[in-house]
């Protein structure tokens, strides 16, 4: 497995052993002790799968108080997956990466607490798999504007298709007093 660190520390792309040949393939894709190995210790609670249309945009989300780290991957399409530094106090406060996961590049991005997460369909659909280290808590849920200009994301995409919650997302300045704090050095 081979992990590579991004812009944002503690945000990781995750590149598993893929087996395969004319038969097909083979891949891990969690085995506690070899994430914890790479930093990527959390006790993961949750699987979640997404199928979402071309052009849906899902996010951009966060939990406060009890928030909750993701390993996401796709299965199946193509997506834009972001994280973003919403942190207060953080160096990083308001940066994002975005990465490319597809089903063909197996690529997994590691999103640790204290990042809003989303992610833009580019395929004609995507089938969009997470584990999260808590459970799903609809009353700590925050959702961080898509389009803030603060946060300055290149979707590729000008008019996605967005639930009524998405539609509904707070630019990240008017979230902050709900937002998590630094905890680092």
């Amino acid at each position: 497995m081979n992990v590579t660190e991004t812009a944002l520390p503690g945000v990781l792309i995750v590149e598993p052993k893929l087996f395969g040949d004319a038969r097909g393939f083979f891949q891990e894709l969690y085995r506690q002790d070899r994430y914890a190995e790479r930093g990527i210790a959390a006790g993961l609670l949750q699987d979640n799968l997404s199928r979402s249309a071309r052009g849906v945009l899902r996010g951009l989300h966060l939990q406060n108080p009890h928030p909750q780290s993701k390993l996401v991957t796709v299965l199946r399409g193509a997506v834009l997956d972001v994280a973003v530094d919403v942190r207060i106090g953080s160096p990083t406060f308001g940066s994002h990466v975005a990465v490319e996961l597809n089903e063909d590049n197996r690529r997994q991005l590691w999103i640790p607490r204290g990042f809003a997460h989303g992610f833009l369909v580019r395929s004609e659909s995507a089938d969009f798999f997470y584990k999260c280290d808590d459970v799903y808590s609809p009353a700590d849920e925050l959702v961080v504007a898509w389009n803030d200009p603060q946060l300055a994301i290149d979707w590729g995409c000008d008019a996605p298709s967005l639930s009524a919650r998405d539609r509904e997302g707070r630019p990240l300045q008017e979230l902050l007093p709900r937002l998590p704090r630094y905890e680092g050095a």
